[in-house]
């Protein structure tokens, strides 16, 4: 089982402190998600945990340091057991879908060798979760941008790596893509002991989906916990800035914003 530690963590981009000494435990199987107002520093703290810039403190995956190293052997190993699909992911070139989120298995693959048919395997089931079998022999330069993000998300898919990082996974999406990947995210972690760590925006989809939400301000952790914890109306008002109409059909909740607190 998969389990992911912050200790102590600062970051900071172009001389400004981003992150605020951030710990936190997030024991597997798990869908986490990473939600606040605009600069809070959920991109800064996702890529931080991805080894993309560097950071002050301790990140342990399944009590392994995670580093900024960029040795070819702490690269390949960090490539196997984390992914990450960047926030307005794009393809800037013209390649088939499959090959494209065939480029998922390169972490598996041994120099100059073909994928095995586990490998295979794993392309298959990624683009059949994202939906996007259907595009496989199409140019993904061909495809709106909503498929090319699905597709992207496919490749992120196909490493099966236990942690799976995603910035604004559905921001790009329909509705029904919307309910559909979050519900590819929520199965990714919870059939197969992983932990899914995403940034979100629309908190009716974080409160339904999510395990456990961080609510970040300010480059600070604000409240964690199961969503009715965090999603509070004072913690609303205080950190977004807004008044909210919150309800439930059934089990889910849904939180509309109102109006602004100023």
């Amino acid at each position: 089982m998969t389990e992911l530690v912050l200790r102590h963590l600062h970051a900071s981009l172009g001389g400004a402190r981003i992150i605020h000494d951030v710990s936190l435990d997030i024991p597997g199987p798990g869908f986490i998600g990473l939600v606040g107002p605009n600069g809070a520093g959920k991109t800064t703290l996702i890529r931080a945990i991805a080894s993309l810039i560097p950071f002050e403190g301790d990140i342990l995956l399944d009590g392994i340091p995670l580093s900024h190293s960029i040795s070819p052997n702490h690269v390949r190993n960090l490539a196997r057991r984390l992914a990450y699909l960047a926030q307005n992911a794009e393809s800037h070139w013209p390649i088939e879908v499959s090959r494209l989120v065939a480029l998922g298995r390169l972490p598996h693959l041994e120099p100059f060798r073909k994928m095995r048919e586990a490998d295979e395997k794993a392309v298959e089931r990624a683009m059949e979760l994202a939906d996007v079998a259907r595009y496989r022999g199409r140019d993904v330069m061909s495809l709106s941008g909503g498929e090319r993000a699905r597709v992207l998300l496919a490749r992120a898919l196909a490493v099966e790596a236990p942690l799976l990082l995603v910035d604004e996974p559905v921001a790009s999406l329909d509705p029904y893509h919307q309910l559909r990947i979050m519900e590819v995210l929520e199965n990714y972690a919870k059939n197969a002991g992983r932990i899914v760590v995403a940034v979100l925006h629309d908190l009716s989809l974080a409160a339904r989906f999510c395990d456990r939400l961080v609510l970040l301000h300010e480059g600070k952790i604000r409240a964690a916990g199961p969503p009715d914890t965090v999603l509070t109306d004072e913690n609303l008002e205080d950190v977004y800035r807004v008044k909210v109409f919150s309800g439930r059909e059934g089990e889910t909740r849904y939180i509309v914003p109102l109006s602004r607190t100023e």
